[in-house]
């Protein structure tokens, strides 16, 4: 069986008009288009994580992208892999889509800890490097620039974590710090073993040197049909 050619990559720009048409067009609300893409990420990052023991942290922003990483936690535990959340804005400040997987991961009962600065972080340290898997669903394609406090310093631990206990790292969309669409990373980028990206590859993963920071790129599907990807590449180029 052959595998199905990887897409020509979007924008970041395009990326949004992707998920504009899927919902207005279509009617496909986006909290299922998050459901499909969580699924889909925290099966790749399952398979990833090769059934070693300990617990999978998953780091989430406060925009769509922490949304996915929640959403991902409850397939953990449906996997019945031990997983726990760290989070970076109070439950109410958690709006749209984001709110519908945050409320649904507490009723779980999935841990989730909340962080405002990085002394917070700080006493998570010991306990993350201990982890098999660390899921990075920081920041996503709309971030650019420079990363700000205290994602800057979640970013440092996740890839201290890595480099001196070797936990995977696994990006949700892209690396956290880099830029979707040149690939120039910020002064704090995570390194990831492996990027699960929704759609298609974003443009900026071909540039020289983003692979350090991408690790492994797997794309899945998110349920927008392939004809309307395809229109809105041909309109954005």
């Amino acid at each position: 069986m052959t595998s199905s050619p990887t897409p020509a990559p979007l924008s970041r720009a395009a990326v949004r008009e992707v998920d504009r048409r899927a919902t207005l067009e279509l009617g496909m609300p986006g909290v299922v288009l998050m459901e499909n893409a969580a699924h889909g990420a925290a099966e790749e990052a399952r398979g990833f994580l090769r059934h070693r023991p300990g617990t999978t942290w998953i780091f989430c922003g406060p925009g769509n992208n922490g949304g996915d990483g929640y959403a991902m936690a409850r397939w953990f535990v449906n996997f019945g892999a031990p997983v726990e959340l760290i989070s970076f804005c109070d439950p109410e400040r958690t709006r749209g889509d984001a709110a519908v997987m945050r409320g649904i991961a507490a009723r779980l009962g999935i841990p989730d800890h909340l962080c405002r600065d990085s002394i917070e972080l700080d006493r998570l340290a010991l306990r993350l490097a201990e982890a098999p898997l660390i899921v990075d669903a920081l920041l996503g394609t709309g971030a650019v620039g420079e990363v700000r406090a205290p994602f800057d310093h979640a970013i440092r631990m996740i890839n201290a974590a890595r480099a001196t206990q070797c936990p995977r790292v696994v990006a949700v969309d892209l690396p956290s710090g880099l830029d979707a669409d040149t690939g120039v990373p910020a002064s704090t980028t995570v390194r990831a073993d492996l990027t699960v990206t929704f759609v298609a590859p974003k443009l900026g993963f071909s540039a020289a040197g983003a692979s350090a920071y991408t690790g492994e790129v797997q794309v899945v599907e998110i349920g927008v049909p392939e004809w309307l990807v395809d229109a809105v590449r041909g309109s954005t180029r």
